[in-house]
């Protein structure tokens, strides 16, 4: 595969939370392809559309192979490569739209058969690409373009969603910090199964919540992100409940079991 196109046109604005993934998702190719010993081209992103879908076209120095679907699709598309070439590391990438939206059909079915892929949801809160619509991750109230008087539908809860159709890795985090954020990516790929990384990703442009995640130190508000203790139990489904249901955005591995399905093939 050939290197990066660096004449390739993609809007992001400046300050914008994907760049922070980006850079986190080439450090973690990086490591996973030297861990294991592959190529870069054993590895394939699928994107779907929206902000996000940018990344196929960005990796830094050898691509690797990249599918840049339709809005709505990275599951399905997905789950074929990593059907048929279970020797490719699967890789997928979307934003809350396009994942949580037309595309959160595909979550309950893609979790009961946990295929080995893994999923970097960039959730900024609002559909950024087409001017600043509401998502179904906008918070109540909030005004948008689509939106003016606020948002009258509640909130959607992805970490509750993903736990409750049992997706078998969940981890969450904050592009900010792209080391910690690839050693989770990293993790994922390891996991024998779908894994989720959900990532927040502020929009600078329509829905700037880099303050509400840090918070204002200087006028003493506390941020809404804060660090999963180290005693907490990824493997007590329990524990990532109340954990998710604690309020606030939750940045750590939230919930990590072996699929049902590969236990009986084990036992086997």
């Amino acid at each position: 595969m050939s290197d990066r196109n660096q004449e390739y046109d993609f809007k992001w604005c400046p300050g914008c939370g994907d760049f922070g993934v980006k850079r986190a998702l080439e450090q973690a190719i990086g490591t996973y392809t030297e861990e294991f010993e592959i190529p870069r081209t054993s590895n394939v992103i699928v994107a779907g559309i929206g902000c996000s879908g940018n990344m196929v076209h960005l990796m830094e120095g050898e691509q690797p192979f990249g599918i840049h679907g339709i809005h709505g699709r990275t599951l399905p598309i997905a789950f074929g490569v990593a059907t048929s070439r279970p020797d490719l590391n699967t890789i997928v990438v979307a934003g809350d739209g396009d994942f949580l939206s037309i595309g959160a059909e595909h979550i309950p079915s893609a979790a009961s058969r946990n295929p080995n892929m893994t999923c970097i949801i960039m959730d900024n809160g609002v559909y950024g690409l087409t001017k600043g619509q509401s998502s179904p991750t906008s918070s109540t109230g909030q005004i948008t373009t689509s939106t003016p008087f606020g948002k009258m539908e509640s909130q959607m809860k992805p970490l509750e969603l993903y736990l409750s159709y049992g997706v078998s890795y969940i981890a969450s985090h904050y592009s900010s910090k792209p080391k910690v954020l690839a050693e989770f990516i990293v993790e994922g790929m390891k996991h024998p199964g779908l894994s989720i990384i959900h990532v927040q990703s502020p929009c600078t442009t329509y829905n700037n919540t880099y303050d509400i995640l840090r918070g204002d130190k200087k006028n003493n508000i506390p941020g809404t992100a804060f660090i999963v203790d180290e005693d907490h139990d990824p493997s007590d489904y329990n524990a990532a409940v109340d954990l998710i249901n604690k309020g606030g955005v939750p940045l750590g591995l939230i919930f990590k079991k072996l699929h049902l399905l590969l236990m009986i093939c084990k036992i086997k």
